[in-house]
């Protein structure tokens, strides 16, 4: 007998959604694949044998009051989730990309589109502009105001879908698959193509939009800034910062860019914050990591949000993520973007490796070693 209950449907983990032109057919969605919820936890059936004994693993769970507070942006109740659209593009119709761009375009001059001026932006008659509205808030690909005239702004679904289609007219990729990981300001997915690849789509500016703007320098100059904007310039700032850093900096090398998303190679190792280090490798993981800031600093280049979180270690080396922050080296802040790189660096290997990094190593010093290009070890600032 079954002993969980509530059925809901999901996509598996081996899904994959083909995408071709404007096609998209799903290559192998397991049918019958549900989610039972028991307590605060999902559960994936994952077999059923010959005497119907049913095994399942658990999944991601987003309680319900938290999905739908973040639907609704409630403050300090959650992000909103949003969803992968590869699985829509078979069902939409070139005018439905008129549509989105359409709106697209008008979100460049106010954060809602009026409902009367979007004809003209996308290129259609009212008669095919009310169809396609209908047809992109069916989908979640728009959404809708009605206090003071009726406007329309794009969701993030509808931006996802625009650059997707891009890269598909593009032969970047070929389809969408697993998600590889979600964070406060962006969406990693698989990507399939002839080789391995990740699809990252950028959120900034879209749960915490303020703090965005008053952090990243790319949005200081502009009165009209939306989210849509924000997560573009982002984008284009880290796909800069990649292409200028490969090979020669560990990072991963990047293939495409549109808009809001970027696709690059899918590189390998766990996260440092996660990676279980032997304490005698700890200052050789920092010394690898602190030389590489050393020759993207000789190529123009600061991070500027180094951490834990955006460094993977693996057998083979370690790749440093995440650069949508990067400031070239000639920014007003650049020394004190460096030192920050830095301090947060060692405040990680000293909280977790006490006995091989002291806190106490001098972070101005080391920054100037970067600068200079005469860093070697820690070891010489200090640590013992």
């Amino acid at each position: 007998m079954d002993p969980l209950s509530a059925d809901a449907r999901v996509e598996t983990d081996s899904s994959w959604f083909h995408v071709d032109g404007l096609a998209a057919v799903f290559a192998a969605v397991c049918a019958d694949a549900v989610v039972r919820v028991r307590g605060d936890k999902h559960y994936e059936k994952t077999d059923v044998d010959a005497n119907r004994s049913i095994s399942y693993r658990v999944i991601r769970f987003i309680p319900p009051f938290v999905e739908r507070a973040s639907l609704l942006r409630i403050p300090g109740v959650g992000a909103r989730m949003v969803r992968n659209v590869a699985g829509d593009m078979a069902e939409l119709d070139p005018e439905d990309f008129y549509l989105l761009s359409g709106v697209e375009q008008g979100m460049r001059f106010s954060e809602w589109v009026r409902r009367d001026k979007i004809p003209d932006y996308a290129d259609l008659t009212r008669e095919e502009v009310d169809y396609r509205i209908d047809r992109c808030l069916d989908r979640e690909l728009i959404e809708r105001k009605t206090i003071q005239y009726e406007g329309y702004q794009l969701t993030f679904e509808g931006y996802d879908a625009l650059a997707l289609r891009t890269f598909s007219e593009r032969e970047t990729i070929d389809g969408v698959g697993s998600p590889l990981g979600f964070g406060k300001e962006g969406d990693v997915y698989e990507a399939q193509s002839f080789k391995p690849l990740a699809l990252k789509y950028h959120r900034e500016g879209y749960t915490n939009f303020r703090e965005v703007n008053r952090e990243r320098e790319y949005t200081a100059d502009r009165d009209h800034v939306s989210w849509l904007y924000t997560a573009r310039k982002a984008a284009e700032r880290e796909f800069e910062a990649m292409e200028a850093l490969y090979p020669d900096v560990s990072v991963p090398r990047p293939v495409d860019h549109n808009r809001h998303a970027i696709v690059m190679d899918k590189f390998e190792g766990v996260e440092l914050a996660r990676a279980k280090l032997e304490p005698e490798q700890a200052i050789g993981v920092l010394d690898l990591v602190l030389r590489e800031l050393v020759t993207a600093y000789d190529l123009g280049w600061i991070h500027a949000d180094m951490s834990e979180h955006n460094v993977a270690v693996a057998e083979s080396g370690i790749t440093i993520f995440d650069w949508p922050q990067a400031v070239p080296v000639d920014h007003e802040n650049a020394r004190e973007f460096l030192e920050r790189d830095v301090e947060n660096l060692l405040r990680y290997f000293g909280r977790k490796y006490p006995h091989e990094v002291p806190r106490d190593a001098d972070i101005e010093g080391i920054a100037a070693a970067i600068v200079d290009d005469s860093f070697t070890t820690i070891r010489a600032f200090g640590v013992e």
